[in-house]
């Protein structure tokens, strides 16, 4: 069989999925803030490089001339060993000196360079702060290219020539390969990874303790429940949170219902065996009276005595079984459709001959159309039969089995000497007999009457219509016609 989860791993999981979530989200914004800042430290190396190489551009023999400082395209080269570019056009857009002729923002060269989407450059570099104007009027702005299957960064300054007499218009176009902003990356998010590390190790630390800190008190209640001694059902006193604080006291109700049910037990058992002892030590002392005569009529006498002794005792031990059966909860059946004229008639059949033998006249008055109830078979024939014997046993001389509807109501009347109201309560109760004499147990009614309590049915006793006898009646909540 499988174990089920425990509490402190399901928090536990639930508790770290959103934290992991979390964390995942951390580093996809610290990789982007590493390329951020990666880019952004570049883009000012691309500028200043721009920036030195417009200084050099001069104006020689009718033509643009730019004598390249070596400086300008060194500070763009990093141990990570970028392929650097630069070019120079004039304000026509032609090509006047250069390592490679790259391509223009405004007229991208298809036969040298692939421009990404216009759109998404104009964004970039609007988000980088570009373009940007220097005091001469130039204008810079930074576009991401694929150039001859390279990825490249390219930064284009627009300028002039200083000279008051001729202001020529250039470009200087310079692009690097991005390797070196990638290892700047991969740099600062190992920095960055360092301090989520340690960042959700405490996360998960101060978790971990929160949980367990939070459990600890479930885990006094656990320690306290399994350590009682299993036949206490003192309540529990234990220092706990509101939440278990409400286990605790539902526990405590539970005990308590325990402790009223032991005692119900107790007084049950101590009761019964009373009962039980009474007959059995009238049987033992008769069979010893008998062992000391010679006198077969004694012996006689005695057997008679304790075969009715005996048989009483039979009857009490059965409605003992019966009265056990209907106090367990855990035992009760299903109730089933059953035809209540059906019941009384069985009933009637199976206890007549003990009623004829002791010259008592059994009738039923019962249709032979069926009325339908729900029901358990057993315990009804119980019922009636328990008080047909508690009519015979005290005194009737006729009894009748009813059947009624609206409501269905199956009762019991005879015309023995009845109860008297003051005790029709008390007769309910197990052992207790409303007048001495008679064979009685003084189980009878307390059968019947938890045979109707688990039939959800109404049990009363009264006198019949004459104020003679007595009249059980079982009034039932409806019916199935």
């Amino acid at each position: 069989m499988r174990r089920p989860a425990s509490l402190y791993r399901r928090l536990l999981t639930w508790l770290l999925l959103p934290l992991l979530g979390l964390g995942a989200l951390m580093l996809v914004q610290a990789y982007l803030d590493a390329r951020h800042t990666a880019d952004r430290a570049f883009d000012r190396l691309l500028e200043a490089a721009t920036l030195a190489i417009a200084d050099r551009v001069q104006w020689q023999d009718d033509q643009l001339w730019l004598d390249l400082p070596p400086a300008a395209l060194e500070m763009l080269a990093t141990d990570a060993e970028e392929r650097v570019f630069y070019a120079l056009y004039d304000g026509e857009g032609n090509f006047i000196t250069g390592n490679a002729r790259l391509p223009s923002d405004e007229r991208p060269d298809q036969g040298h360079g692939n421009l990404q989407g216009s759109l998404q450059d104009t964004l970039q570099d609007t988000l980088q702060g570009s373009p940007q104007n220097g005091s001469r009027g130039d204008t810079l702005l930074y576009r991401d290219i694929e150039w001859h299957s390279l990825a490249l960064r390219q930064g284009t300054r627009r300028s002039r020539l200083e000279d008051w007499s001729l202001q020529e218009r250039f470009e200087i176009r310079v692009a690097h390969t991005r390797e070196g902003r990638e290892a700047l990356t991969l740099s600062l998010l190992r920095g960055n990874l360092a301090y989520i590390g340690a960042m959700a190790a405490l996360a998960i630390a101060a978790l971990l303790l929160a949980i367990r800190s939070a459990l600890a008190p479930l885990t006094r209640l656990r320690s306290a429940i399994r350590s009682r001694d299993p036949r206490t059902l003192a309540p529990l006193e234990l220092p706990l949170p509101r939440e278990l604080a409400e286990l605790r006291e539902t526990v405590n109700d539970l005990l308590a219902r325990m402790r009223r049910v032991r005692a119900n037990q107790e007084r049950f058992i101590g009761d019964a065996s009373h009962q039980l002892r009474t007959p059995l030590a009238g049987l033992s002392t008769r069979a010893e009276l008998a062992l000391r005569q010679d006198d077969p009529a004694a012996w006689r006498g005695a057997l008679e005595a304790m075969r009715t002794t005996s048989a009483s005792t039979a009857r009490l031990a059965g409605q003992l079984l019966s009265l056990t059966r209907l106090d367990n909860p855990e035992a009760t059946p299903d109730l089933a459709p059953l035809d209540l004229n059906a019941l009384a008639r069985r009933a009637t059949r199976d206890a007549w001959a003990s009623c004829h033998r002791d010259g008592i006249d059994l009738g039923v008055d019962a249709d032979e159309t069926p009325l339908m109830i729900d029901g358990v078979a057993w315990q009804l024939e119980e019922a009636l039969t328990n008080l047909i014997d508690n009519a015979r046993r005290y005194g009737a001389q006729r009894i009748t089995v009813r059947v009624t509807d609206h409501p269905p109501t199956l009762a019991v009347e005879d015309d023995g000497p009845g109860i008297a109201k003051d005790q029709r309560l008390l007769v309910l109760r197990p052992f207790y007999r409303g007048r001495d004499g008679g064979e009685g147990s003084g189980l009878g009614l307390a059968i019947v009457d938890g045979i109707a309590r688990g039939h959800k049915a109404r049990l009363t006793l009264e006198s019949k219509a004459d104020d003679t006898g007595l009249r059980v009646a079982v009034h039932f909540t409806g019916d199935r016609a």
